[in-house]
């Protein structure tokens, strides 16, 4: 499949089935988060796996929703900003590596037929009291992952996205692609 192809597969998944992730499948995903390019390739992150159903309730009240408790597997993508790599006037790159990685990890999910969803509208403290996370770590991003219950319809980049005339600017900000 081509790569947009595959990028348009990718939904947001708020629908699991019951059937567990494959570990092989688990270890693919990870291995794409593990080879996302980070800034000065510092890869500030590190990602906890949780399968433990006690362990996936505490999760759970960090982010208290019936669909993202029936997801087979949460992956919390945490940053390290001790490690991440900063620009002279002190932008910290190390969420948008997280979110490099997580993108990783969504679409090498949508090529083996599983769904995810990013979240990042969580309690923290919640979070990381749940993981027993050093405090140098922030957790960043919960991301269910499971076999989706239904699919959603490609033609919905139609109507629901920017058109690129609206996005796009080429040499300088006044000027718009023209409409194809």
């Amino acid at each position: 499949m081509s790569f947009l192809n595959l990028a348009k597969e990718r939904f947001s998944t708020r629908d699991f089935l019951t059937k567990p992730v494959e570990e092989d499948k688990l270890l693919e995903i990870l291995e794409a988060a593990r080879i996302s390019p980070s800034a000065v390739n510092r890869q500030p992150w590190h990602f906890v796996v949780v399968r433990d159903e006690n362990l996936k309730e505490k999760i759970v009240e960090a982010y208290p929703r019936d669909w993202f408790a029936k997801a087979p597997v949460f992956i919390v993508a945490c940053g390290d900003h001790t490690e991440s790599w900063k620009r002279d006037d002190g932008k910290d790159y190390c969420d948008i590596d997280i979110s490099i990685a997580v993108t990783h990890i969504m679409l090498a999910a949508t090529d083996l037929g599983l769904g995810t969803c990013f979240v990042g509208a969580f309690d923290v403290d919640k979070c990381r009291q749940a993981l027993k996370l050093p405090k140098h770590l922030e957790p960043i991003a919960l991301i269910p992952l499971g076999y989706p219950a239904k699919k959603d319809s490609t033609k919905r980049f139609n109507t629901r996205r920017k058109a690129l005339s609206e996005i796009v600017h080429y040499d300088g900000f006044d000027s718009n692609i023209k409409e194809q």
